[in-house]
């Protein structure tokens, strides 16, 4: 059912580590062809790239501080060039940044928080469009449980900006209609994954998996068919404007 991704060209921000690697390596499963974008983590982002090319596929590696608006609109083109088309956009790269209360908040962390997680998203898919409109092509954008609860302590920027990403999807699945791009949301819960390696204590994480009635934290692993689901057309063709939630039972709107 997925044989419709084979050849497609996939970007995928934020795909080094975690979950966005490991859907790199779906997308790689299904026959397309991935650009693998990381920011810092350079041989974490080969590594992806060589397992995917070890196994047949074809990945190509791409740097980008997806804060900047310049180096959004570079890393787009760079992938078109290298690549010629682009068919599937997964706007995955974002973070906490760190915790801090209301009081603590101060303009340069806003900016970090905010830069990072709605201004990648706006930048890629502005840059991103073009190319879609004449794929019509597919976008999935990586939300979070925390858009819909607020976030645990010291995450209210971070909560709020995945909110503003959540209605920014709707908006656009809206504008984009007509041009038979569809844009979704993966919207994990509690994922084990570097994210809560270095922000969330181990006895907090212990905590929150009593309150997840599978009884287990989330793994990259466990998120990968909900991207595949939404970029295949054959899956999901009248799927726009939705959120899957990924989070083992933890929210159920």
């Amino acid at each position: 059912m997925l044989d419709d991704l084979k050849g497609k060209v996939v970007l995928i921000t934020g795909a080094s580590t975690g979950i966005g690697a490991a859907v790199a390596k779906g997308f790689a499963k299904a026959g397309a062809k991935v650009a693998v974008h990381y920011g810092s983590s350079e041989a974490q982002a080969v590594q992806v790239q060589q397992e995917i090319e070890n196994s047949d596929g074809i990945a190509k590696i791409f740097q980008a501080d997806v804060s900047s608006t310049a180096a959004n609109q570079k890393l787009v083109e760079a992938v078109v060039e290298q690549f010629g088309q682009l068919d599937v956009l997964i706007v995955n790269a974002g973070g906490l940044v760190g915790r801090s209360g209301l009081e603590e908040i101060t303009p340069e962390f806003y900016s970090q928080v905010m830069d990072l997680n709605v201004r990648s998203v706006v930048d890629v898919c502005a840059a991103a469009m073009p190319h879609l409109k004449a794929s019509k092509g597919n976008v999935v954008v990586t939300g979070s449980l925390a858009a819909h609860v607020g976030g645990g302590a010291g995450a209210s920027l971070y909560a709020g900006a995945k909110a503003a990403v959540h209605n920014l999807v709707r908006a656009y699945s809206k504008q984009y209609a007509d041009d038979n791009v569809r844009f979704n949301i993966v919207s994990p819960g509690t994922i084990y994954t570097l994210f809560h390696q270095v922000n969330t204590s181990p006895e907090v994480l212990a905590s929150i998996t009593t309150t997840i009635p599978l009884k287990r934290l989330g793994t990259p692993e466990d998120c990968v068919g909900s991207y595949l689901y939404l970029a295949s057309d054959q899956m999901s063709g009248y799927v726009t404007g939705q959120a899957v939630e990924v989070n083992g039972g933890q929210l159920m709107p």
